[in-house]
This record gives C-alpha cells, structure tokens and sequence, in this order.
C-alpha cells in the first residue's frame, strides 16, 4: 500500500509498504481522506513540541471498513466511519474520572503514533463512528467539529448569551457553529478580509477587532499568546474566557482585571465522547459542513503540493483523497 511519511521537517516521501494487520479488537478501514489541520502544518514546519520523526500524519479521517470483528458497535464490512484518533488507557486519574481526553498517556493517530495518510490502518473498533447519511468528507470533518463542540461544552454557553470567538480559522468556526447551536449570540473577530467574508457567508456576525465588544463567553482561537492574554478584556464580569488554540509561549494575564471582573478560565483539550452527537447533528441539518472544504489534493500530491496549503489566503479546510477522489 502507498504511505506519506513525514521524514523530518519540510520533507515528505512517498514509499511503498505492506498492508497492517489487523490486531485483536480492530478493525481493518480503508483510509478514504484526511483532513488537514493546522498542527500538521506545524509539524510540517518543525515547530510543533508534541510530533516526532519520521510519522506518518493525518489525524482527521474517514473512512471504510474492510474487516471487522463482531463488535458492540455494530460496525462491519462497507460502513463508512470516522475515526475518533485518541487512544487512551482506561486507568490513570483522568480517565478513570471520565476526562479521557487528559489521558496521561494520550496517544494521537497521526502525532504521537502513525495515522492516516496511508491507504489502510487497522483501528480499535471503538474508535469508529459509523454514519450510512453523511458523506466521507463530512465523516472527516467530525474531529475538528469535535474541538469546537468541546469548547462550547466547557463553558456551559447558554440560550441567549453572547459569545465572542477570537479566530476564524477552522478551530474559531467549529466554536462558532456549536456556539449558535447553543442558542448563543455569535459574533467573530478575525484580523483576515476574506476569512471575515467566509464567515460572514456562513451568516454570522464578523469585525476585524472586538471594536468594544464584551460577551459572557470570550473563546480564543487564535493559539497567539498576545491575542490570548487581550481576549482578557473581552470578557464581561463574572464571564468566561476559553482557550481553545494552542501556543508555546507564556499568556501574560492582567491579574487586577482578572481578578476584578471574577473570570472564570478554562483550558480545552480535545473532545472525547462527542462523535455520535456530531454526526447526529450534521444529519439533522443543523450543523452545516457545506462551506468547509476549500481545497483538495490527492496522496501523492501532498509530497509537492502540502507546503502551497500554507500560501493560500483562501484555505480553510484541506481534504486529502487517499484512495478515491469524489
């Protein structure tokens, strides 16, 4: 089968291997596509603290199964599935609290073990989502979906409430979606004209800086720790501020406002537990993927065209069609 394989920072290679076996307990699934998310962008470049080399990455799939065991799940061979790429151990502190997503052990598909930019990988039965309604590229999308729906689980976000996402790339627009969902009040600051426009198509509310805004949930998505320690101010007394982007620099916060307004700040790692309600809700209209996908290429594409992604102004969402194009 055709593997990418991320040999060291800026270098892709294709190369040949054999097909996995299937282990006790998985399933065999025909890797359909792979979504591209910002961190593989970073591992790309070298910069992100978490990736080692050389990996195969891809941690947004869909795909088909080709084998499966008789499972709870009721997964078998044809179903088309997303794939939840976190792999925890059941037995630390975390997940022995139902936090499986602090798993002290977590291991990514795609960033901490091989993931999907391969034609096959053979994948625990419990991490498959099956859905006979939405479209592989929509299956692909549920793990990015995932963060925002997260997020918008930590803050408790009600009915009415404002909310203010920092960001519109595709971690601030999953936060969006599952924000008026909630019933929020939305509204996105992004520095970006077209990306503003993007949104704005999408039928929210943008601004190119917050312009005096305050909401009663402020969520960053910016992963810029400046961006992250002004999102402080955006947020009203008694309120909440979420960071959901990620940064390797220290976020300087304004402790006397801190203090002052009594902000309640949360962190937001992953999602865990949240797949079937994603899918759930795609099927039933109510979040929409239409507008995601902005860009395609094919897997032997990726090894000249991946580092093109990060110059074009337009990119929202990536897809990677590994075995058959739509």
């Amino acid at each position: 089968m055709k593997q990418i394989l991320l040999e060291a920072p800026g270098r892709f290679a294709e190369r040949e291997a054999e097909a996995p076996v299937q282990a006790a307990g998985h399933a065999l699934v025909r890797i359909e596509k792979v979504g591209v998310c910002g961190s593989d962008f970073h591992a790309f470049a070298g910069r992100h603290p978490i990736y080692t080399y050389p990996r195969i990455i891809g941690h947004e799939l869909s795909g088909v199964v080709e084998h499966a065991p008789v499972n709870s799940k009721g997964v078998e061979r044809g179903d088309r599935c997303a794939i939840e790429p976190y792999l925890t151990c059941g037995t630390c502190h975390a997940c022995k609290r139902g936090k499986n997503n602090c798993c002290e052990r977590l291991q990514i598909l795609g960033i901490h073990v091989d993931g999907g930019m391969q034609e096959y990988l053979s994948v625990p039965t419990e991490l498959l989502h099956k859905s006979t309604r939405l479209t592989l590229d929509q299956l692909a999308l549920v793990e990015t979906l995932g963060i925002g729906a997260h997020a918008v689980e930590r803050s408790e976000l009600k009915e009415g409430e404002r909310a203010l996402i920092v960001g519109a790339g595709p971690i601030g627009i999953a936060v969006a979606q599952f924000a008026a969902e909630a019933g929020a009040d939305v509204h996105i600051v992004e520095k970006s004209e077209w990306r503003r426009a993007f949104v704005e198509r999408m039928g929210y509310s943008s601004s190119e800086t917050a312009d005096g805004r305050a909401a009663d949930a402020v969520f960053d998505a910016t992963g810029s720790a400046t961006a992250m320690a002004e999102s402080l101010s955006h947020v009203v007394p008694s309120g909440k501020l979420i960071f959901v982007g990620l940064t390797r620099d220290p976020v300087s916060i304004d402790d006397s406002l801190f203090h002052r307004k009594e902000v309640t700040l949360f962190a937001s790692r992953n999602s865990f537990g949240l797949f079937p309600r994603i899918i759930r809700l795609i099927e039933e209209g109510r979040i929409d993927t239409s507008h995601w996908v902005t860009d395609r290429l094919g897997l032997s594409d990726v090894v000249s065209q991946f580092s093109s992604l990060t110059e074009r102004k337009t990119l929202i969402k990536a897809i990677v069609d590994v075995n058959h194009p739509d």
